[in-house]
């Protein structure tokens, strides 16, 4: 495979940023001040900020990563803002539907469901997530094959997707089926991690890539510590710590789908896609400012209510916290979330409440992160495939998130906002989106005088080109064929 060695940062300029965030359009600036605090701003100004410390710019390391291989155009918020569909305004559509699809309900398959149920009620903050009783892939008639790269059957998403549509419970906002069987979505693709139904809020993810069997952490050396057991189809799937972590992203990325978030290439996100298993591994387990205001936009939640339910979980999927009891709210059961900004709306104007199981006071949370430098920009949002454990990989998250909860609960004012706004304003304007490398060509140093000196050596190659061109060979010269066709 062709790698880009040293990995080649792909960034838009700092204005480009911006408006990608805010947008353009003075309504949607102006519910962007309306639904956001002072803090909140600045935190979400780390998008378009040049001295960025909490996300960091995207990276390609080989020639076929997916920002090169799919190249579009980024959605920005305006974009996403126009394109989402209309949803229906009641407090009963406000489920998370996981639909598990040969995936057995004893205790290994209940804990990695529990472990998915918990994490998208964070991710999702104000949302229940319920768990359908599981369903045989047989019984849903969906074409199968066996894979090419692997002994595993893989089955097609189409009738997956088909099912979840016809069977989707009326007071569900989305339905995603899970299934440790590998996907394909059509014939010449060889797997994909989900797929989803656009404007019928269904899709499917698969785990099968992150078994034990297929996922190792670091180039040699396998993920330590395997769950209990799964039975796919007669064989025998084993989670580790890290393949749960990926199977949590993987649901919380196609989630995000079904919400209306198109794919990322911004900033390192969540959202970015992937062709490989290294590329999902490499995708971060948290959204970018901007994907960060699409979803508050339709769900309406509170930046530091989301991030302190996130750090709550992490600890608990790190095994230094309890996890919050399964199925258990984040949120009002009777009050769906909802905000100025915010597309999906109830019919109680009330605040949405933190949901957090485990309410921690805000001296807590000062001290969750030790007094010391901020966070250098390296250490920004990454992936949990950096770290030498999984259990570290957690620990960083963990105070990555910590970080932004002190930040989020600084207080801010108008004229902070105003400087940093200033000094991007004042920028050049600088757009990038190539859909590939970019790669400027640097002229050999010269002396004084080259530029004169390549002014001549021009002028003179242009004077003998247009001498040579208006040149008529002789008969002569010319060649048989073409003494031929002229004596014709």
């Amino acid at each position: 495979m062709l790698q880009c060695r040293p990995a080649q940062e792909f960034s838009f300029g700092p204005r480009a940023l911006k408006d990608a965030l805010l947008s353009t359009d003075p309504a949607l600036r102006q519910l962007y001040t309306s639904a956001f605090s002072p803090a909140e701003r600045l935190f979400l100004a780390e998008a378009y900020n040049p001295r960025r410390t909490f996300f960091c710019t995207l990276l390609i390391r080989t020639a076929f990563d997916w920002l090169l291989s799919r190249p579009e155009v980024p959605e920005d918020f305006e974009a996403f803002h126009a394109a989402l569909a209309p949803r229906k305004q009641s407090p009963a559509r406000k489920h998370i539907y996981l639909q598990p699809i040969d995936l057995s309900e004893g205790p290994a398959g209940g804990a990695l469901l529990d472990q998915l149920r918990s994490c998208t009620e964070a991710f999702f903050l104000g949302l229940q997530v319920r768990c359908l009783p599981s369903v045989a892939a047989a019984s849903i008639h969906c074409s199968s094959r066996p894979s090419r790269d692997s002994d595993r059957l893989q089955l097609h998403t189409d009738g997956i997707l088909s099912f979840l549509k016809s069977s989707k419970p009326g007071d569900a906002l989305c339905v995603l089926g899970l299934t440790l069987s590998d996907l394909y979505p059509r014939e010449a693709w060889t797997f994909t991690f989900g797929t989803f139904l656009p404007g019928h809020e269904v899709g499917v993810c698969s785990f099968a890539r992150f078994s034990g069997e297929s996922l190792q952490w670091g180039p040699s050396t396998p993920d330590p510590a395997p769950e209990a057991p799964l039975e796919d189809r007669g064989r025998t799937v084993c989670f580790s710590a890290l393949g749960m972590v990926q199977c949590c992203k993987v649901t919380c990325h196609e989630l995000c789908h079904l919400l209306g978030l198109g794919n990322c290439r911004w900033l390192r996100c969540l959202m970015q896609g992937a062709l490989s298993l290294d590329e999902a591994l490499r995708r971060p387990p948290d959204l970018c400012p901007i994907c960060l205001r699409k979803l508050q936009h339709v769900l309406g939640f509170k930046l530091v209510d989301r991030y302190k339910r996130l750090y709550t979980w992490t600890l608990a999927a790190a095994g230094t916290r309890p996890a919050p009891a399964a199925g258990e709210p984040s949120g009002s059961e009777d009050t769906l979330p909802c905000s100025a900004d915010s597309g999906l709306c109830g019919e109680s104007d009330s605040e949405p409440g933190s949901g957090l199981s485990e309410p921690l006071s805000p001296d807590a949370w000062s001290h969750a992160l030790p007094a010391g430098p901020e966070l250098e920009p390296e250490d920004g949002l990454g992936s949990l495939a950096a770290a030498e454990s999984p259990g570290e990989a957690l620990a960083e998250h963990g105070r990555w998130l910590a970080a932004c909860i002190q930040a989020l609960e600084r207080d801010v004012t108008e004229e902070e906002l105003a400087r940093v706004d200033g000094a991007v304003d004042a920028l050049a304007r600088w757009d990038l989106f190539t859909g590939r490398l970019p790669a400027p060509r640097q002229d050999p140093p010269c002396g004084r005088d080259g530029a004169g000196l390549r002014r001549v050596l021009g002028d003179k190659f242009s004077s003998l080109r247009r001498k040579l061109s208006a040149r008529k060979p002789s008969r002569a010269e010319a060649s048989p064929r073409r003494r031929k066709a002229e004596d014709d």
